[in-house]
């Protein structure tokens, strides 16, 4: 064989090599390309441009506490001082014009029960007023379109009398549970004897076909008879002992133990990335080929997003109207409005009445383990204006968070 022969023979097999090592080296440029421009998207939006969005947002993980908190808790207490001191002008004018009670019909379509007792701490933001003056607006409001009546619970049982209950009298039916009752009893156990007291005598008393329950710091949003009249004409309310009204906003985030939030997250990822491509789609010099895992980043990038950002603003969007307001499996915490449809509340308070409550085991957590079938309601409808207890110990400083 000559050398000519050799050489031919070694570049027919040599070349297929090389092209071969061209394409697979273009290909490896190409995946870290894609990969540098993927990392510098996720610096750029989750390292600039969130942080310098949502740095002020309270409820956002990029939420700088040091720099804002006592700022936001200081101008949060001024604004309810403020609407406290127009709440307490509201009802004086009341009582001096000589306002009639409201006529409590028998059986209305709804009764929204307030429960209160006296605050020793934060008595001059008058929590109990700014409700009582939201519901009587709303109620004026209502028209014929939902029956409703308002029953106030005063279940202090000090010698000295609830002050705000006294002056809302003149407008509203109030029931009282009397002095020196459960002055024995730990907090958490007399807070459940002071539930069902009020849940029996809102049944007792007026006979509605539905019950909400508010505390005294569970101030109504605006549209809170529009929802919850489209709350009780969905299907699931006959088989639910009672539907929440509030979640503490910080506690709605994705990264969360119940599972129909991981799946709601998964969802908006999926939903997100196909938004994205589809937009893509329509600029075809610019649109990078479909793959699975170009779909795969952009669903994480959509999901981290939005946790990040916080779920609570979310949720907000949902205010466009009632039908378009969720309802999930009820969470564990707290009780400042509750749902009780059709005859529940005689359930409930039976369910309360066989537990004891203490640290740990308070009145949320009883019905919660025993409801069988509960719901909460996203986003709030009502605003927890709170910022001193009227049961437990309260801080010098209050703060949102």
């Amino acid at each position: 064989m000559d050398t000519k022969s050799v050489c031919v023979g070694y570049r027919a097999l040599v070349r297929p090599m090389c092209r071969w090592r061209g394409v697979l080296l273009l290909q490896r440029l190409c995946w870290t390309s894609h990969v540098t421009q993927a990392l510098a998207l996720c610096v750029l939006t989750f390292g600039v441009l969130l942080p310098l969005c949502c740095h002020r947002c309270l409820y956002s993980y990029y939420f700088l506490k040091s720099w804002y908190l006592e700022q936001k808790s200081d101008e949060a207490l001024r604004r309810s001082y403020e609407d406290g001191q127009e709440a307490l002008a509201y009802w004086r004018d009341v009582v001096v014009g000589g306002a009639v009670q409201g006529d409590v019909s028998e059986q209305p379509e709804l009764l929204v029960t307030v429960v209160t007792a006296r605050r020793v701490d934060g008595l001059q933001y008058h929590y109990l007023l700014q409700v009582m003056r939201r519901l009587d607006v709303l109620l004026q409001g209502c028209g014929d379109t939902l029956s409703a009546a308002v029953l106030v619970c005063d279940v202090e049982s000090s010698p000295q009398d609830n002050e705000d209950a006294v002056l809302v009298e003149k407008r509203f039916r109030v029931v009282r549970r009397g002095k020196g009752m459960d002055q024995y009893t730990n907090v958490f156990e007399k807070e459940k004897r002071d539930y069902v007291f009020c849940l029996r005598q809102s049944m007792e008393t007026v006979k509605p076909r539905n019950v909400v329950v508010l505390e005294d710091d569970a101030l109504p949003n605006t549209d809170f008879f529009s929802i919850i009249r489209d709350l009780l004409s969905r299907r699931f309310i006959l088989r639910s002992l009672y539907v929440k009204l509030y979640h503490p906003e910080r506690l709605q985030r994705y990264w969360n133990p119940e599972p129909y939030r991981i799946l709601e997250w998964v969802g908006l990822g999926m939903f997100g990335a196909s938004t994205i491509l589809l937009f893509l789609a329509a600029f075809p010099r610019f649109s990078p080929p479909f793959s699975m895992p170009l779909f795969l980043f952009l669903m994480a990038y959509i999901m981290v997003g939005t946790e990040l950002i916080g779920r609570h603003y979310l949720l907000e969007l949902r205010r466009v109207s009632p039908q378009l307001y969720a309802v999930s499996p009820a969470t564990e915490c707290c009780t400042p409005a509750m749902l009780f449809p059709g005859n529940t509340s005689f359930h409930a308070a039976e369910l309360l009445d066989a537990a004891t409550c203490m640290r740990g085991n308070a009145k949320d957590m009883v019905l919660y383990r025993h409801a069988g079938s509960a719901h909460s309601l996203e986003p709030n409808a009502i605003q927890h204006i709170g910022a001193f207890s009227s049961v437990r110990a309260n801080p010098l400083h209050p703060q949102l968070l």
